[in-house]
This record gives structure tokens, sequence and C-alpha cells, in this order.
């Protein structure tokens, strides 16, 4: 019985936990330098109006670039590619998120600050 309470508690966990492991979180910080360093593919979920008020530096409109993705992102299949929403509450980065692991992309992370984490943090936005 033991053994089958803790195969049920271990199986809650990967369900309950798993899709949240499947784009590792980065930190606003790291994204900063990845940027500076021209290392890192950011997308920006959260439409086009609010993107054309202001977003991460170097981002891309998910909503202008969906249709065709492959040719906003780098042909290295490893490079890092970053997607972000509203705040850690938002799920709305899993869909191109989603959509560059389908891609092949490998190195695909969440900044899950978000647009706001990013303007909390006192950083610029790019208009």
């Amino acid at each position: 019985m033991k053994y089958i309470l803790t195969l049920l508690a271990a199986l809650f966990v990967t369900t309950a936990f798993g899709a949240e492991a499947e784009f590792p979180d980065i930190s606003v910080a790291d994204l900063k330098k990845a940027i500076e360093e021209k290392k890192a593919t950011v997308i920006d979920v959260n439409g086009a109006s609010s993107y054309k008020a202001g977003h991460v530096p170097t981002a891309k409109d998910w909503a202008s670039v969906k249709a065709d993705l492959a040719k906003s992102l780098p042909a290295d299949k490893g490079a890092l590619v970053v997607a972000y929403c509203g705040g850690p509450a938002c799920s709305a980065y899993k869909a191109a998120a989603k959509a560059a692991k389908e891609l092949g992309y490998t190195n695909v992370k969440h900044l899950s600050a978000g647009i706001s984490g990013w303007k909390g943090a006192g950083e610029a936005l790019e208009k």
C-alpha cells in the first residue's frame, strides 16, 4: 500500500509540475545579459497593442511572427529562445515556446517575470 501511495504521489507531482519544467525559467538579469551579448531571440506574447506600448528590447511581436515563426528564429537550433507574457500568472507564453520547440529548438526558456517583472526591475522598454 505504501508503494502505491508513493507511486501515486510521484505521478501527481510529475503531472502537476511537468509542464512548468518543460520550459525552464530565465531571470531578468540573465535575459538582459543574453540580449546585450546578442545571444537571445525574445518573443513577446502580450498582444500587438501591449507590444507597441513597450516590450523587452529586441523582442519580436508574437502576433506578427507566429504565422512564419521559422523566419524570425536563428538557424542554430541550440540558440536561446525566450518567450514571455504579462507576468508569473500568465501562461500565454506557452504558445510561442511550444511553437519554437516544435521547430526543433532545444534551448527554449520562459521569462516568468514577464513584462511586469521586467518593468519592476527598472529595465528599459523598447517601443
